[in-house]
Order: C-alpha cells, then sequence, then structure tokens
C-alpha cells in the first residue's frame, strides 16, 4: 500500500515538473531561474531598475538568472512581426543597460517574447551606442518647452498618453 502511495506521489511530482517546463517554454524563458517579474505577470511586485546617471527606469517583464547570466525578457501581447519593432529592440536595449548597472553583470542577450515567436537580440557595444544616442536625444527634447507631433498616424495619437493636454492631435 505504501508503495503505490509513493508511485502516485513520484508520477504527480513528474507531472508537474512536465506541466512547468511546458508554461516556462510557451511563456518563451530560457532555462533558469526567475529574478524578478513584472506584477502583470506573476508574483508581487518589484521595484522598477534605476539607473540615476542616465536617468533610466524601467520594469521588464522578467529577468531569469542562466549559469550566472542575467537575461530580461520583455513579453508582447501581439503576433510577432517578420522582424521586430525598432521601439521594442530599443526597450529591450534599455533593460539589458539597466541590468548591466543594477547587477553587475553585462547580459548577453535579451529576449522579446511574441504572442506566437521570440526573438533574440544581442546586447553589443554599438547596440548600446544606439540606445544611448536615443536616450541623449530624448533628454534633449524632454528639456524644451514644445514639442511637434513626430508622426502623422491617427491611431498612435489616439492612444497616447498626452492626447488630453497636446494641442497638435490628429
Amino acid at each position: 500500500m505504501n508503495w503505490i502511495l509513493a508511485l502516485v506521489l513520484v508520477v504527480a511530482a513528474l507531472a508537474l515538473l512536465w506541466f512547468g517546463s511546458r508554461q516556462r517554454r510557451s511563456a518563451g524563458l530560457p532555462p533558469g531561474r526567475v529574478l524578478y517579474s513584472d506584477p502583470r505577470v506573476i508574483g508581487t511586485p518589484e521595484h522598477p531598475l534605476f539607473d540615476p546617471d542616465i536617468m533610466l527606469t524601467g520594469k521588464p517583464d522578467y529577468l531569469v538568472e542562466d549559469h550566472g547570466r542575467i537575461i530580461p525578457v520583455e513579453v508582447k501581447s501581439g503576433w510577432a512581426p517578420p522582424e521586430p519593432h525598432p521601439g521594442h529592440v530599443y526597450q529591450l536595449l534599455a533593460y539589458c543597460l539597466l541590468v548591466e548597472h543594477t547587477y553587475s553583470k553585462r547580459p548577453p542577450y535579451g529576449i522579446l517574447r511574441y504572442r506566437n515567436r521570440s526573438f533574440s537580440i544581442e546586447y553589443t557595444a554599438e547596440g548600446e551606442r544606439e540606445l544611448r544616442l536615443l536616450l541623449d536625444e530624448m533628454h534633449d527634447a524632454a528639456r524644451k518647452k514644445e514639442l511637434d507631433c513626430s508622426h502623422n498616424d491617427r491611431n498612435r495619437c489616439a492612444h497616447c498618453g498626452y492626447r488630453s493636454v497636446c494641442d497638435q492631435k490628429l
């Protein structure tokens, strides 16, 4: 009788391991321990990552530790485009920069996970340089009193967080 209970417990444990592994793969996470998750995804609220030197803050959906490396993972709800959107790539590179600042470990890459596909984005010196130039441009724009609308996209305008105070809405 005890061996039957032991067998049932072993089968249940294997089933849970299989289910957990399947859930991790479907979420697009690499192997390793989840160090951090955005509370919208799972778990309790985490503090955002912050670099005061460049005034950058962000909350990746996941940080996964794999063999001493910390990998940021950003999950998007839409279907994957043929190539990741540049804005999504820059967002992920910003998370790589924040991980390096916060944990003193440079991630070799980050993962963009769309509904049906994942992209591994290398965190290269060139990518970091382009990101820093973009951040400088954004900081310069933020110091200006007035900014002109940078697009003619009605859908983008309709969902903008500044629409209620914008005098250039489409």
